[in-house]
C-alpha cells in the first residue's frame, strides 16, 4: 500500500458500498473518512440475500412489465407489492420503470452490468482476504429451481440474456436435482445451475470486517447524519452533518436509499426510491440447502449462512418511513418450508429472526456511479438495487480510479446521473 495522503476523502455511507470504496481508496494510499448515521454494515447491507452473483444482469423492468402494475396494488403479499397510501409518490418512477423496460433497453442494460459484477467474487476476495473474513466469500453457484413447466418456460427471455452476456448455465432435470440437493423437495421439475455465481455467509460480518480494515489503516468512521455541502466554486470543501462538517479533498456519495436529497445538493437530481426488502432468518435448521437456491415461482431465495438459514425476496414500494408488514417476511418462511421438506412446519419465536431494509433503486436498474454534476471533486455510488453486494468491490475500484484520476477499469457512461436529465 502506498505512504497515506494526511487530507482525508469523505465517503457518505458505511454500507457496503461505502466500505468497499474507502477499503480501495487506502490501497491507493489515500486517508478517509466514511460518515454515516448508523453502524457499518446495519443498513440494507445486513439483510441482502449474501448472493455475489455474476450472472444478476437481468432488470427489473422487462417487456410486458406494465401488465402486471394492477396486481402489485391489489395484492400487499404480492413478490412486487405497492401501498396504495404511496402511489402518488411512486407514480413518476413507474413512468420511468415502464420506459426501461423496451427490448433494446433491456438489452443495453443488461450489458452495461455484467462488468460491474462479472468479477464479484475476485474483487470482494481481495478486501475481505485483507480484513481476515476471507472465508466469507465462497464461489460454489447458484441454483435456479422450478416447480412448474409454464414457470420454466416464463423465466427462458431472462435466462436468456444471461447467456448472451456470458453467463454459463447447466440444466439439472429432475434425477439430476435430487441428486445435486437432496433436500429439495419432490416438487420441482428443473433446476438451473449457474456455477459463477458466489455468495457471501453473513454480510454483516463481512462489513464490519471491513469496518475494521479501514479502521486500523487509520481511516475514520464517524456517525453522522449528511445534511448537506460546503462548496467553493466548482469544488466541496466539507460535508455539513449534524454532527458538524467535515473536510476533505474529494468526497463520494455511497448513502443508498437516502442519497437523492444529497445528490441534487451535488447537482444532480435522480429519480431513486427505495425498495423494501424482507427476510427471515431459522436458527439451527434442519436442513441447508447445498448453494443459494431461487425458487422461481416462490420469488424466494434460500441461503445457507453462518448464523442460520435466511429466506429473502420480494419487493415492497411503500418509502422509508410507512411500518413493516412483516407478513411478508413470514410469507418467505411459508415458501421455505414448501421448497425444503424438512424443515419444520412450526417454529418459536426465539429461533426466528425478521428483518426489513431499503434497497437503493432505480426505474432504469443501473446504479448511479461517476462524478457529479455540480463539483468536479464529488462522485456518486448509490442505487444500486438488488445488485449491491454483487458490485460494491468493483464499484469501489471504480471510484478508486476516478479519485485518482484514472480511467475506470470498467465502462460506467451507463451508469452517468446525467442520463435522467
Amino acid at each position: 500500500m502506498a505512504s497515506q495522503d494526511p487530507i482525508p476523502i469523505v465517503v457518505i455511507g458505511a454500507g457496503i458500498v461505502g466500505l468497499c470504496t474507502a477499503a480501495w481508496l487506502q490501497r491507493e494510499g489515500r486517508a478517509v473518512t466514511l460518515v454515516d448515521m448508523g453502524a457499518p454494515g446495519e443498513g440494507a447491507t445486513l439483510g441482502n440475500a449474501g448472493c455475489l452473483n455474476a450472472s444478476s444482469v437481468v432488470p427489473m423492468s422487462m417487456p410486458g412489465i406494465v401488465k402486471q402494475v394492477p396486481g402489485w396494488l391489489t395484492d400487499p403479499l404480492g413478490p412486487l407489492a405497492i401501498r396504495w397510501s404511496y402511489l402518488p409518490s411512486i407514480a413518476p418512477w413507474l413512468l420511468r420503470f415502464w420506459r426501461a423496460g423496451t427490448p433494446i433497453n433491456v438489452r443495453m442494460q443488461a450489458q452495461a452490468l455484467r462488468p460491474l459484477i462479472v468479477d464479484s467474487v475476485a474483487n470482494h476476495q481481495v478486501l475481505a482476504n485483507e480484513a481476515g473474513v476471507g472465508h466469507l466469500v465462497q464461489r460454489a453457484g447458484h441454483l435456479v429451481v422450478y416447480s412448474t413447466e409454464a414457470g420454466y418456460q416464463k423465466d427462458q427471455a431472462a435466462m436468456g440474456l444471461r447467456v448472451a452476456n456470458g453467463t454459463q448455465i447447466t440444466v439439472l432435470e429432475p434425477g439430476d436435482l435430487r441428486d445435486f440437493d437432496p433436500v429439495l423437495g419432490p416438487q420441482f421439475v428443473r433446476g438451473l445451475f449457474i456455477a459463477e455465481n458466489g455468495h457471501c455467509t453473513n454480510p454483516l460480518e463481512l462489513a464490519q470486517g471491513l469496518a475494521r480494515l479501514v479502521k486500523a489503516r487509520g481511516g475514520e468512521i464517524v456517525r453522522a447524519k449528511a445534511l448537506g455541502f460546503e462548496s467553493s466554486g466548482r469544488e466541496v470543501t466539507a460535508v455539513l452533518t449534524d454532527q458538524g462538517p467535515f473536510s476533505g479533498t474529494h468526497f463520494v456519495l455511497a448513502a443508498g436509499a437516502w442519497s437523492r436529497d444529497l445528490a441534487a445538493k451535488l447537482g444532480d437530481r435522480v429519480p431513486l426510491d427505495t425498495e423494501r426488502g424482507y427476510h427471515i432468518m431459522v436458527r439451527d435448521p434442519e436442513c441447508m440447502t447445498r448453494v443459494p437456491t431461487t425458487w422461481s415461482e416462490g420469488k424466494t431465495v434460500a441461503t445457507g449462512m453462518t448464523t442460520g438459514l435466511r429466506f429473502a425476496g420480494t419487493v415492497e414500494f411503500a418509502g422509508l418511513k410507512a411500518p413493516p408488514n412483516w407478513a411478508r417476511a413470514d410469507m418467505q418462511l411459508q415458501a421455505g418450508q414448501a421448497m425444503l421438506p424438512k424443515l419444520a412446519r412450526r417454529y418459536a419465536e426465539d429461533r426466528l429472526t425478521r428483518w426489513l431494509g431499503f434497497r437503493p433503486s432505480m426505474p432504469d436498474s443501473l446504479p448511479v456511479i461517476g462524478a457529479s454534476s455540480g463539483f468536479r471533486n464529488a462522485f456518486h455510488a448509490f442505487g444500486h438495487g438488488h445488485i449491491g453486494l454483487a458490485a460494491a468491490s468493483t464499484t469501489g475500484r471504480v471510484v478508486a480510479d476516478l479519485v485518482q484520476g484514472r480511467k475506470p477499469s470498467i465502462p460506467i457512461a451507463a451508469f452517468g446521473a446525467g442520463r435522467f436529465r
